[in-house]
């Protein structure tokens, strides 16, 4: 059976027992309200007569006939005669017994012996009692109509309810399968369009919209992981690359000096290459090691770093190897970030041997550090030549400098290293041009929260 069967069978049912349920309580109540009436009349006739036993049937007898009271009036002698006093609409079927008047001395009660009659006696005196009885038949013959009634407004409501139910749900129904049969498409990879519209109820604009979420999430995910595995692949292809030409090198140098046929000075210039050439690959294997460490875990042993003191040593550090370049620097004190002081040592060596290797000897050098909005801002810039494009994330094996050669470059990942920690710290990292016409390397890195407030 379909869902939509289902739901629709559950509704009408539902709708059938409450509208049942209402109209049982609502017979129920309009049954109790005219036994009440009824036990009224017999209990204000038999009032009537309470006071005087000589004058109590007289007194019954006018109420009955002032009120027009439809009730029967019976006087039973103490032998178990009976004489009827009134007739109503629906007389006794059965004579009244001694034990019938006993019992209904004090309420109205219905008999076993008086099928479908309410009864209630009154010593009038001498022996003899009036019995005070009421037909039912008049109200169970309304309680019955009533009960057909509700039966049948009960069917009529819960057939509407159905039509209704089909309509709503077939709509409903329909944006769902539209719904499901997307998102289908969109879990097996095929190329979709825009999420179908949703005409329904609200609860299926709201699925519409969880869907429309996930959806969104999904494809910038897939998207992610496209990018990132054309990423890997270029990673791969680049690094292999750069293993690739220091080891031709080693090999050709390594064959040269097996041969025996080289001169003193081609070993003395193949060993020497040979060296640099591992260095090179020592340099390369110990800058892709790191990047794997900060990428699987950049927050690992973190620990309050004095940013503003670590980075003014170096600084003056960097003024006393190179006493030739013009050097200023702004550094605000007192700045700690929460980082590995390992990590923040290599972002700031990164950015200072670039000026080195990728400027002149005289060209300027100015290291600012200010706080600002909770974050602290290490702006580094040079006199050189500055990059073709700036703003742009540093990838791996990127060289900005295309001119420089293999023999005087690093491994081509000291950028992506500097990008990757700031990353790892909850930061940024951004190319611009510099005041000098030269690079400007600008590091935005979170403050201590101790710090920040």
């Amino acid at each position: 059976m379909r869902i939509a069967t289902r739901l629709t069978l559950i509704f009408v049912a539902l709708t059938f027992l409450v509208a049942s349920t209402v109209g049982w309580f609502a017979v129920a109540m309009s049954s109790r309200s005219q036994y009440a009436t009824l036990d009224s009349e017999i209990n204000s006739v038999v009032d009537s007569g309470l006071r005087n036993h000589n004058t109590a049937l007289s007194n019954a007898l006018y109420v009955v006939q002032r009120d027009s009271y439809d009730l029967t009036l019976d006087v039973v002698s103490p032998s178990g005669a009976i004489t009827q006093v009134n007739t109503g609409k629906v007389p006794l079927r059965k004579h009244p017994t001694l034990a019938d008047v006993r019992n209904s001395l004090a309420r109205v009660q219905p008999e076993s012996n008086l099928p479908g009659f309410q009864i209630r006696s009154l010593d009038v005196g001498g022996g003899d009692y009036l019995v005070v009885a009421a037909s039912t038949s008049r109200i169970t013959k309304q309680n019955q109509h009533l009960a057909l009634l509700v039966a049948s407004a009960a069917v009529v409501i819960a057939l509407i309810g159905l039509v209704l139910a089909r309509q709503v749900m077939r709509r409903d129904l329909h944006s769902m399968e539209r719904l499901i049969d997307y998102a289908g498409e969109v879990a097996s990879g095929d190329e979709v369009g825009p999420l179908p519209p949703s005409v329904g109820s609200r609860d299926l604009q709201e699925l519409r919209g969880a869907l429309a979420v996930m959806v969104e999430a999904l494809q910038e995910r897939i998207a992610l992981e496209t990018k990132t595995t054309k990423a890997m692949q270029q990673f791969v292809d680049d690094a292999s690359h750069e293993l690739r030409t220091p080891l031709t090198v080693v090999k050709g140098y390594n064959e040269l000096l097996a041969s025996g046929q080289a001169t003193p000075e081609q070993r003395i210039r193949a060993v020497t290459r040979v060296q640099r050439e591992v260095e090179r690959m020592e340099e390369l294997v110990r800058d892709l090691l790191l990047l794997a460490q900060i990428r699987e875990a950049p927050h690992h042993a973190e620990q309050s770093v004095g940013l503003s003191e670590l980075i003014r040593n170096r600084v003056a550090e960097f003024a006393g190897e190179h006493p030739d370049r013009s050097l200023t620097s702004e550094i605000e004190p007192r700045l700690t970030i929460r980082a590995r002081p390992d990590f923040v040592e290599r972002l700031i060596s990164n950015a200072l041997n670039n000026v080195v290797r990728h400027t002149p000897r005289d060209a300027p050098l100015r290291v600012t550090l200010r706080a600002s909005g909770g974050h602290a801002t290490l702006l580094i810039e040079d006199g050189g030549a500055g990059l073709t494009s700036y703003g742009v994330r540093p990838q791996r094996f990127q060289r900005f400098d295309e001119s420089r050669s293999r023999e005087t470059g690093g491994s081509g990942l000291g950028m992506s290293i500097m990008a990757d920690v700031a990353e790892s710290l909850g930061g940024t990292m951004t190319t611009e041009p510099s005041v000098f016409g030269g690079l400007a390397l600008r590091f935005v890195l979170p403050l201590e929260v101790s710090v920040a407030l």
